[in-house]
């Protein structure tokens, strides 16, 4: 497959290129060879994205609602349609296996579309009677939106920023991580092939100078990052400093809390769901597993023997069921943590080590007896590293939990229910899941609490932060006054 993008930016309807910008390599994580270039945004190519953004606005938001739901539904349609391709170029993008890409990528951008163009004309105003007076609401659209997308899920983060962005009248400028550049365009070029007029959906390359750029522009009016923390808080600072809407999707450190009643069979699918899909390269992820002490010896052993029949190989190849990091620095950090855990204690249970051949690949890797100061157990590592915690009862677990600055993600696994829901009441995250584990369906709200972000996307919530309230009274009679 031809991995070269056609230009390095998708602005304004079409492909454009500008090489005096930096070169940024695009490097297939199961190879560690350069597949592709592309050229960072210079500021003659940030102002083209955004006048162009700025210049479409208005026109998109003026079509009725219906009208700009057809355009993203029938994106939806050809993004089916060619999800193969879109499945191996997010392979080659970040190094996820086809199998996982086929059926987690491209597929869940266009639910988001599908599900945003459904929705696009139901977004309406309310009316309040006072009496005689009334008010009525109109829902608006902010204008300008700005999406900075994560390395892990390139296609998904596009979609899922975008379509509840133009199903509100928005036109949108994104800037896809420099790590993982290819599938954005891919985003940009179907919706313009579907119908979205020129200058709703642009992409540009860039590090982290473009990404300030745009933040801080004055005709940007919403800013919607999916990154760490650190980054996070830069972000949101720059964005409050202008008085921007924000919606923030950044890093967890979440719990997965497996009681003594649980299935082990099913619990055991939730850790690794929870920790190795990706390669645990998911902000969502129960990288804390708390395992009581009763089930404790059965989990590790059945853990272990199923990490041992994962495919670890050529991550073009279907039966391919774990890929490589997405990057050698990516590999680096956790390599690091990984030692961290060993000198400060842990028990390594399985894996460990660097795989011996191309690309960045290490073993899907546990450590048990992990005590909660432990650096592995506090700060959040991106990569197949699973803790797992020992706990004896209930309230004492809650709060160990919760003892974090995160607050993405949370999950149970029991089989009293009452339990199940009291937990998930206790747990203090944005994003919950019983007997399940890392489940992102479109119909549901995603984002965190507390380090972890602000706003949410998907579901009806996402509608509330792409669109603005504007409250019209109409008085009906004649108007007092004092004098």
């Amino acid at each position: 497959m031809h991995t070269q993008p056609t230009a390095s930016h998708f602005i304004n309807g079409a492909y454009v290129e500008d090489t005096a910008g930096t070169p940024i390599d695009v490097i297939y994580p199961a190879t560690g060879e350069v597949i592709g270039r592309v050229h960072s945004a210079t500021p003659a190519i940030i102002d083209h994205a955004l006048n162009a953004a700025r210049a479409a606005q208005a026109a998109w938001a003026a079509m009725t609602g219906t009208e700009r739901g057809r355009i993203l539904r029938r994106a939806a349609d050809i993004m089916r349609a060619r999800n193969h391709d879109l499945s191996v170029l997010e392979t080659f993008d970040t190094g996820k296996p086809y199998q996982e890409t086929s059926v987690a990528d491209a597929t869940s951008g266009a639910d988001a579309l599908e599900y945003f163009g459904g929705m696009a004309a139901t977004l309406t105003g309310e009316h309040i009677q006072l009496g005689d007076d009334w008010v009525y609401t109109r829902r608006e659209p902010l204008g300008v939106c700005v999406g900075i997308g994560a390395w892990n899920y390139p296609t998904q983060i596009a979609s899922w920023k975008g379509a509840p962005a133009l199903a509100c009248g928005n036109t949108m400028v994104f800037k896809p991580s420099e790590t993982t550049p290819l599938c954005a365009l891919k985003v940009a070029e179907i919706l313009h092939e579907a119908g979205a007029p020129a200058g709703v959906y642009n992409v540009v390359q860039g590090l982290g100078d473009v990404g300030a750029a745009l933040v801080s522009d004055s005709r940007v009016d919403k800013v919607s990052l999916t990154g760490s923390v650190p980054t996070g808080r830069k972000v949101y600072a720059a964005a409050a400093a202008e008085m921007k809407h924000v919606t923030m999707e950044l890093g967890g450190k979440s719990p997965l809390i497996i009681f003594d009643d649980a299935d082990v069979e099913n619990a055991v699918s939730g850790a690794i769901m929870a920790n190795f899909y990706s390669s645990g390269q998911v902000c969502s992820n129960g990288t804390r597993v708390f395992v009581q002490t009763g089930i404790k010896e059965a989990f590790l052993a059945r853990l272990t023997e199923r990490l041992g029949k994962a495919v670890i190989g050529d991550p073009q190849d279907p039966e391919t069921s774990f890929g490589p990091m997405v990057s050698e620095g990516q590999m680096k950090i956790v390599q690091g943590y990984i030692a961290k855990g060993q000198d400060e204690g842990a028990r390594l249970v399985t894996g460990g080590a660097r795989l011996d051949r191309d690309g960045f690949y290490l073993e899907p890797t546990v450590f048990a007896d992990v005590t909660d100061g432990m650096t592995i157990a506090r700060e959040e590592i991106f990569g197949p590293v699973m803790a797992v915690l020992d706990f004896e009862d209930e309230a004492e677990v809650l709060a160990r939990a919760n003892d974090t600055e995160f607050g993405l993600a949370a999950g149970v696994f029991t089989r009293d229910l009452a339990r199940a829901h009291r937990v998930v009441a206790g747990f203090e995250a944005g994003t919950c899941f019983i007997n399940s584990y890392n489940d992102a369906p479109v119909e549901a709200p995603f984002g965190g609490v507390k380090a972890s972000g602000v706003g949410r996307e998907n579901s009806k919530a996402a509608i509330e932060h792409y669109s603005q309230v504007k409250s019209v009274y109409v008085r009906m009679g004649d108007v007092e006054a004092p004098f």
